[in-house]
């Protein structure tokens, strides 16, 4: 099943996973709302990138920490295609820090873009995409990782919101269908955070411990999101791409 004529927003679209993601819904034949938050020159890139596959593309900016600026990114985005299909919550901070140095405001920090945001752009593309005439179901992805699921040392908040993510995939799937599927992917080292070095010991040994030996690639989370796309049946799933590191534990040191 092509995406032929579905509008697809990947929050944080514009470098990374995200972009991943945004190509290979557009390969299929969506059209793609590229978001970004400071990084416009990426946007610029990926939007052309997009276009060159013969789909549309536009670039919209915002601050996902501000519930007002997610709100004018929805309205954009109704103004420009009067629909959604679907909606793939990859923006997140990243955030390491110990455990006694956080502070109120670190902690709400991390909340507002790694779980608050999902929340609310989930609700935004709800109200959009129930209200839409279409003859099949639209779909939420929300991107989580392993920290949702063991205790990474020093990830306190970053996880918690992981886990509150994963969560909210599952009530989400619940409340909106049979209008809505939502599923999580749950992903491993696909790249390296920016706290860790891609040629350094530490990026080798987490690569290396997997049970299929080699990190992944943005375009193997890409074709997971195409999948859940093109199945219609699949919701509240949680899919782990990982190279299997959900079944041994995370080295995080």
């Amino acid at each position: 099943m092509k995406l032929d004529g579905k509008v697809a927003l990947v929050t944080g679209s514009a470098k990374r996973v995200g972009r991943g993601i945004a190509l290979a819904l557009a390969e299929e034949g969506a059209s793609i709302v590229v978001h970004y938050g400071g990084s416009r020159e990426a946007a610029t890139q990926t939007v052309s990138e997009i276009e060159t596959l013969g789909v549309e593309a536009f670039s919209l900016s915002a601050d996902l920490a501000d519930p007002d600026q997610i709100a004018a990114l929805f309205a954009a985005i109704d103004e420009r295609f009067g629909r959604l299909d679907i909606l793939v919550n990859s923006a997140a901070s990243f955030v390491k820090q110990p455990f006694d140095s956080i502070t109120v405001e670190d902690w709400d920090q991390v909340m507002k873009v790694n779980l608050r945001a999902p929340f609310l752009c989930s609700q935004y593309a709800a109200r959009m995409m129930i209200t839409s005439e279409r003859e099949s179901p639209a779909l939420v992805v929300n991107i989580a990782d392993l920290s949702g699921v063991n205790p990474w040392i020093d990830f306190v908040q970053h996880g918690v919101s992981k886990a509150g993510l994963r969560h909210l995939t599952a009530i989400l799937a619940r409340e909106l269908a049979p209008d809505v599927r939502v599923n999580t992917l749950t992903l491993g080292p696909i790249l390296p955070s920016p706290h860790t070095d891609p040629e350094g010991p530490v990026w080798k040994r987490i690569v290396e411990r997997l049970p299929m030996k080699r990190s992944g690639s943005v375009e193997e989370v890409g074709q997971a999101v195409v999948a859940l796309a093109q199945n219609d049946f699949v919701t509240g799933a949680e899919l782990a791409i990982d190279g299997g590191e959900h079944l041994i534990g995370q080295a995080n040191d």
